[in-house]
């Protein structure tokens, strides 16, 4: 029995030396859900499932606990395509409810740290295969109902976009952490890649289902614990998702997702001294004010917060007279009304030169008109509503107000209606004035400005697009003369983090374009990258002198 007990033991222990190599990721293909499909009818099943349940009770993570929160407010998640009816109650998380929260996230921080990133990379990559396959249809399902996405744009981010997320992250940390040191002789140098100390808040945005699973599990792979707030229109998927990441075995209090609204959990989330960063993608003032408030607070915490922020875009398409006139319409139809305008990456600004936009302008016009926009259960349609109210009472308002100015021209859209959901029609408006609002100013709605110029004005024209907007997320330029494209990205070089050539400023891929931007567009840290998962890893250098010196003085010195 000694004998059967010690080779058990050395078996074990020959395991857990091996070098392991994670699975060769790849992007998740993307279903069709075309008619007579598998995935339509089980997609079809699930909508219809969901939408005559009762109100789902979307629970928190507090530490240990999976519960509602304990604050006085009850908040209500409604269809944007059908606002009258409710999906699911979120009871507003307590500031008690985050304090419990961060404790028990720092509890098993120790554990959680020590555990071997092989073990911590299963998890995640289990939670990619049942995205890809058991949970597929509800992740979709939830993402469609509660944030108006049709089948084609939640199957691109609720599934492909946050699978790949999870596969290419395992990967991506496997990366960094082969990264090591040269070695000199008799020293062995190492790098010990270890979690930031305390806990990381991310926040989440309503718009991609991929990005609210993405900013809490991209720090938790690398060893660290996360409060993550979610944004109350996303709260039903990230509940879904929540499901998923139990039943793949995270343990409690490692993602403690905290519902409600920000301010209650940020009030005591930045006022921890464990606060060790935040991973945020929203609008700029938030990001601003949260940076601010850190700040004030930066003599209190154990260390330097890490800021990781993607906070929206005045996103462009220039044409140049040589672009590809088909390419250049269809570009602009799916960049900027695909998910009705609410990508942060979306066209909202084209420039485009006076020749061509005489051969474009009726056909770009037929199509926006074209556009099927209605309830996300029929899978005809190209898109939906607009999130909320509070999004339909601005954008309707920048509808009014495209209206009534003279410098500007609404030749397509430009209406909106309340009664059902908050349907604002994709919008597209001309103007000759190109330091007007509507080529500034983020609406996130499907409202396209256009400025139309001179062709002979081009060079003139790239300034203006780079000095338009304080922005710089993403851009593109249409052309077919090679001269101009290298010359077009060489000037834009700092406008767009993300630079697209004949092709939509939109469609980002894990593995293939990392994605973020600078100026008032975020700290560029590059979601889907090496360069984002470095940001949670505090690397700590480590000599060893295999033989020590024992005499003090040097050659010198004779």
């Amino acid at each position: 029995e000694d004998c059967c007990h010690s080779r058990l033991v050395h078996e074990i222990m020959r395991y857990m030396d091996a070098k392991t190599s994670v699975p060769v990721a790849v992007n998740e293909p993307i279903k069709t859900y075309a008619p007579g499909t598998s995935e339509r009818a089980e997609l079809q099943a699930k909508l219809a499932e969901f939408y005559a349940a009762d109100p789902v009770e979307i629970t928190g993570t507090f530490g240990d606990e999976r519960r509602p929160g304990r604050g006085e407010d009850r908040l209500e998640v409604t269809m944007p395509s059908e606002h009258a009816h409710v999906l699911g109650v979120v009871q507003q998380a307590s500031h008690a409810d985050t304090e419990q929260a961060i404790a028990g996230a720092l509890r098993v921080a120790p554990e959680w740290a020590s555990m071997p990133f092989s073990e911590r990379a299963a998890i995640f990559l289990r939670a990619a295969e049942m995205l890809a396959g058991p949970y597929r249809a509800a992740i979709n399902a939830a993402t469609m109902l509660g944030q108006a996405k049709t089948a084609q744009q939640a199957e691109i981010d609720s599934a492909c976009e946050l699978i790949d997320f999870l596969r290419f992250n395992v990967a991506f940390a496997e990366q960094i952490y082969s990264e090591q040191p040269a070695n000199s002789p008799g020293v062995w140098n190492r790098m010990e890649y270890r979690p930031l100390e305390g806990f990381v808040y991310a926040i989440t945005p309503f718009n991609f289902t991929a990005i609210a699973g993405n900013l809490p599990t991209a720090p938790a792979l690398m060893g660290n614990v996360v409060l993550w707030k979610p944004a109350l229109a996303q709260s039903l998927a990230s509940h879904v998702f929540m499901d998923v990441l139990d039943k793949c075995g995270l343990p409690r209090g490692v993602i403690n997702m905290v519902p409600g609204h920000g301010r209650l959990v940020s009030d005591i989330a930045l006022a921890s001294p464990h606060l060790a960063g935040i991973h945020f993608t929203g609008s700029t003032g938030v990001f601003q004010g949260l940076w601010k408030q850190v700040g004030d607070n930066i003599a209190g915490y154990r260390g330097y917060p890490r800021l990781v922020g993607e906070t929206g875009g005045k996103d462009f398409v220039v044409a140049h007279p040589s672009a590809d006139p088909v390419a250049l319409v269809t570009a602009l139809v799916r960049g900027a009304f695909e998910y009705s305008g609410q990508k942060c990456s979306a066209a909202s600004r084209t420039y485009v030169p006076r020749s061509l936009w005489t051969v474009i302008k009726d056909d770009l016009v037929a199509q926006a008109e074209a556009l099927a926009v209605g309830d996300v259960r029929d899978l005809a349609n190209f898109t939906s509503a607009v999130i909320d109210e509070r999004a339909f009472r601005k954008l309707s308002g920048v509808v009014d107000a495209c209206h009534a100015d003279p410098s500007m021209e609404v030749i397509a859209g430009g209406t909106y209606d309340r009664s059902v959901g908050w349907y604002v029609r994709p919008t597209i408006v001309t103007s000759t004035d190109p330091n007007a609002d509507i080529f500034k100013t983020e609406y996130f709605g499907p409202i396209l400005g256009v400025y139309v110029y001179e062709d002979r004005d081009y060079d003139r024209v790239l300034d203006l697009v780079d000095a338009a907007s304080p922005y710089a997320l993403t851009g593109s330029v249409f052309a077919t003369d090679r001269r101009v494209i290298e010359q077009t990205s060489a000037r834009l070089r700092f406008t767009a983090g993300n630079f697209y050539i004949n092709d939509k400023p939109t469609g980002a891929v894990v593995g293939q374009q990392p994605f973020g931007g600078a100026r008032a567009s975020g700290t560029n840290d590059k979601a889907g990258s090496m360069w984002n998962l470095i940001r949670w890893a505090s690397p700590r250098a480590i000599k060893e002198t295999l033989v020590p010196p024992t005499a003090t003085g040097y050659p010198h010195m004779n």
